[in-house]
């Protein structure tokens, strides 16, 4: 039986890092986006090289309506999702307490609210037919102090920790996803100035998705792409909390 997955923020980065191996893989895919014609465009390339059926949702995650239209793909009992990748995901340039609250209250929808909806949605259905997984994209921002959108990621972090061991007699799997800095469209987008950013400290998305399906299929709970963040992410857990400090407060 052919396994199904939906992928959101399919149109670019590690989203659509994440469609483009799982149709290589054989998956067939909903994926989600807020732009049709992008969406249109990939699915026709996905179902032209890996002969995969891939259905189209176009939504804007960050609205009641968007969050509605996903989770009834992932409810769809005729065509069900064996797996869930909550990837959708954005950022501002400014800290809290500077940017326009406006603008923080739909990060907060489309980074906490989203995939709480969709994840409830995903376990509620997987549980009445045996199971599934669930893969969630923080980032090793979760482990320190930076602001509002590492806080949003630690919040996803400690969900998916949480949720992979309550609904292990359910043979529903949860992962949190943490990958560092990965060479997307996603700092650009949001106008942040990354040109500090050492050149080893960048990531591949493709690598970063090859390691968090070998991660899954191993049953690991938290996803650290490569060596040089898991050593990170250690330290950031275990340093003095002078020095976390010293690093929450640096500007961008």
């Amino acid at each position: 039986m052919t396994r199904r997955a939906l992928v959101t923020g399919a149109t670019s980065g590690i989203g659509n890092a994440f469609a483009r191996e799982l149709a290589k893989r054989g998956h067939d895919l909903v994926i989600v986006a807020r732009t049709t014609d992008k969406l249109e465009q990939i699915a026709a390339d996905l179902r032209s090289k890996h002969r995969v059926e891939v259905d189209v949702v176009t939504a804007d995650l960050a609205t009641s309506e968007g969050m509605q239209a996903t989770a009834n793909a992932l409810t769809d009992t005729a065509r069900p999702v064996d797996l869930l990748v909550n990837n959708a995901g954005a950022s501002l340039a400014g800290w809290f307490g500077t940017t326009d609250i406006v603008d923080e209250d739909y990060q907060l929808d489309l980074l906490v609210r989203a995939p709480m909806h969709l994840m409830d949605a995903a376990i509620k259905t997987m549980a009445g037919r045996g199971g599934g997984k669930i893969i969630n994209v923080s980032s090793v921002a979760a482990f320190t102090p930076r602001g509002v959108y590492s806080a949003h990621k630690a919040w996803l972090l400690n969900l998916s920790q949480w949720a992979d061991i309550h609904y292990d007699d359910v043979n529903i799997s949860v992962q949190a996803l943490c990958p560092g800095f990965v060479r997307t469209e996603f700092h650009p987008r949001g106008q942040m100035d990354v040109s500090d950013v050492p050149r080893w400290m960048w990531l591949d998305a493709d690598r970063v998705v090859a390691a968090s399906l070998r991660d899954l299929q191993h049953d690991k709970t938290v996803s650290i792409p490569s060596f040089r963040y898991k050593v990170l992410a250690s330290l950031a857990q275990h340093m003095p909390k002078s020095l976390v400090t010293r690093i929450a407060r640096r500007g961008r």
